[in-house]
């Protein structure tokens, strides 16, 4: 048996979705159910939180494969309560969505993910650890000002970042939940290609077939939005920190875990966006 958190999720569900896909019949863990419709009678829906033991001892019962994704500030106490109880329920691997350079971490979020990492390489339980770049869905972000206004708005100037597909990281996870030979391997995971905000925006126009312009603004400008739009302080300082190095340069880099993990490229932007325009427009 697989279990697969955070399946109402950006990633999670990518690995639900591509388990079902290739015959299995994963054991999904949820908050509600009624968020979890798209899966009934294709995975075996447990209802619970993260945070409950009783959901948590329950949803690990019989599992062999773990793919363990958390989210928020609570992000490194609730997995380090799932990673102690995985082992207790002798799961045989982990596979853990962790974020790029956890293993070296200076960024606010790599360091979450690194006190993960430490609790699962600790915790004597097989583990393969995903470690990717932005998301291109985070471009999804973008949509309301990009249909309002014709631009999106970042704090990242000439900075370049090479976004992966979630499809991706799900495949890898995927390939590593159900394959040998992925035990203590660590994935860097980008997109093919490393764009500034300018790229992104020349690609979302000729996918849409309208002019999106990329603006860069001032670090206080976006907290201000951000904290407008009711999400937490602390994690705006991690995403500002994010969004500083991206501005920096240290985030232009393009790796090769996928093609590691899977043999063939990542997807590209492009590829992304023509799934995605009516999103856009």
């Amino acid at each position: 048996m697989i279990l697969v958190l955070g399946a109402t999720g950006t990633t999670g569900g990518e690995v639900a979705r591509q388990l079902i896909a290739a015959g299995h019949k994963p054991r999904i863990l949820v908050r509600s159910r009624a968020k979890a419709r798209a899966f009934e009678g294709k995975a075996e829906i447990v209802e619970g939180d993260l945070g409950h033991a009783d959901a948590l001892a329950a949803a690990l019962a019989g599992v062999k494969k773990l793919f363990l994704v958390s989210a928020g500030l609570d992000g490194p106490k609730l997995e380090a309560s799932a990673i102690q109880q995985a082992a207790k329920a002798k799961v045989e691997h982990i596979v853990k969505l962790s974020v790029v350079t956890a293993d070296d971490p200076h960024l606010t979020f790599a360091k979450w993910h690194a006190q993960s990492e430490k609790h699962l390489v600790e915790s004597g339980v097989p583990w393969t650890m995903l470690r990717p770049g932005n998301f291109m869905t985070n471009a999804l972000g973008w949509t309301d000002t990009i249909k309002s206004q014709g631009a999106f708005y970042q704090p990242t100037g000439t900075g370049k970042w090479a976004a992966i597909d979630p499809v991706d990281i799900g495949a890898v996870a995927v390939k590593a939940l159900t394959s040998p030979g992925f035990a203590g391997k660590a994935f860097t995971l980008t997109g093919p290609e490393s764009l500034d905000g300018a790229g992104y925006a020349a690609i979302l126009s000729k996918v849409t077939g309208k002019k999106i312009a990329f603006v860069d603004v001032p670090p206080e400008a976006a907290r201000d939005g951000m904290l407008k739009a009711g999400l937490p302080a602390l994690y705006v300082d991690a995403l500002l920190d994010l969004l500083a190095v991206m501005k920096a340069g240290y985030t232009d880099m393009v790796a090769d875990g996928v093609q590691q993990a899977l043999g063939r490229k990542p997807g590209s932007f492009e590829d992304w966006a023509r799934r995605h325009v009516a999103a856009f427009t």
